[in-house]
């Protein structure tokens, strides 16, 4: 038996003994979980899950042991991974402190903010926003006017962050903050790490059309900040800020692409029950045409994922090629939902009340809602100039 096969059979005797049974075939998305954070109240199932995976380290599966890790190599972790989406078992833990700043921190940190930081996030004592786009600095990121002004060992911060996801939930954000006004502009940048909980730090929730809010604004008045919570030089940020946004598109695109079989199966559920159609081919042409197209340019993406994967795996951290997986997933999951209300016809049409199907109405928001996904996270029209330029050196 291979070292590969062996830790496949013990992790599958893990996952078997301790997951919980109320928490098997719960898991929808990519970030259905505990998410962690002072604010968090998991249940009874959920903590248990959380414990027992935090004892061997698999809330972060590939971290390194000092940090609380598991210090899994890429090929274990996609076992566990595969172990998870067996049974529908929602991660031990969630969110962009596991995703985003937490490698980035192992990129760029200092020893002593790894010690600091890691593994309050490995023990979901933390939970982390991302403060970037501002209102007049989206698209245009490098245009932010949030400025940071040194006194003593302390940063001064006044400004503003808007679409900060969940800030409202969180405990600490990493913040690109302006530090100099006199040289370009993606020159006088510093990437800052923000406790929450510090005076001068408040947030707003934003409702979106869907009627969910998971954006805020977030508010910084005078909020004094320690210089070593600098990550990287200062004035230096972009460099660090555009190597997490690669981890924030890998995560986004992977996020967005869902259970794509699950997807397809529920769309062509509906389509049966609207059409009619108890088995066989749907016997409307369009549809059936449009539900295969979808599932098709679904699958291929998925092929695109694995190779992502395979370049993990090679030790290589994602690169301006991250940009490809969050423009196609974006596009992808607008157009599932786009054909979802489509095939529903008027029925898509409720927001709620008696008279509406269930799963029509969860479509109906789950379309809105993805209207935001060419947007955030970097609009598509920026993931293809990346692309353009980077990726296929096009303009250089």
């Amino acid at each position: 038996m291979s070292e590969l096969e062996s830790f496949q059979r013990e992790i599958r005797d893990f996952v078997e003994r301790e997951a919980p049974e109320a928490l098997r075939g719960t898991r929808q998305g990519r970030f259905d979980g505990h998410w962690g954070g002072r604010k968090a109240q998991p249940s009874r199932d959920v903590q248990h899950w959380f414990e027992v995976a935090l004892e061997r380290g698999l809330t972060a599966p590939t971290w390194p042991r000092a940090y609380g890790g598991a210090g899994l190599s890429a090929e274990q972790a996609r076992i566990f991974d595969r172990e998870l989406a067996r049974l529908k078992l929602p991660p031990p833990l969630v969110g962009v402190g596991l995703t985003m700043i937490g490698p980035t921190l192992l990129d760029y940190g200092t020893e002593a903010q790894r010690a600091e930081h890691l593994p309050r996030i490995v023990r979901g004592e933390v939970r982390w926003c991302q403060g970037y786009s501002e209102p007049s600095a989206g698209s245009d990121l490098a245009a932010l006017r949030t400025r940071a002004v040194r006194e003593g060992e302390h940063y001064v911060v006044n400004g503003q962050k808007v679409w900060t996801s969940f800030a409202d939930k969180s405990d600490w954000i990493f913040a690109l903050v302006r530090t100099d006004s006199k040289v370009k502009k993606q020159l006088g940048i510093t990437f800052l790490l923000i406790d929450m909980a510090t005076a001068g730090v408040s947030t707003r929730p934003i409702e979106l059309i869907s009627g969910a809010s998971p954006f805020c604004e977030t508010f910084f008045e005078d909020v004094r900040v320690p210089v070593g919570n600098v990550v990287g030089e200062v004035n230096a940020g972009w460099t660090v800020a555009k190597a997490l946004l690669g981890y924030e598109r890998s995560m986004i695109g992977e996020a967005m692409s869902g259970d794509i079989a699950d997807a397809e199966r529920e769309l062509v559920a509906r389509a049966r029950v609207v059409c009619e159609s108890s088995g066989g081919p749907l016997p409307d042409d369009a549809v059936r045409l449009a539900i295969a197209r979808v599932a098709m340019q679904e699958r291929c993406f998925a092929f695109t994922i694995e190779r992502l994967r395979q370049s993990a795996i090679a030790g290589k951290p994602p690169g301006s090629e991250s940009s490809i997986l969050k423009v196609v997933a974006s596009e992808l999951k607008q157009a599932r939902w786009e054909q979802a209300v489509k095939v529903a016809g008027p029925d898509a049409l409720g927001w709620e009340g008696p008279g509406f199907d269930a799963r029509d109405l969860h479509a109906t928001r789950e379309w809105l809602r993805s209207r935001a996904n060419t947007i955030e996270g970097g609009t598509s029209e920026v993931q293809l100039n990346i692309i353009a330029k980077h990726v296929l050196g096009l303009g250089a």
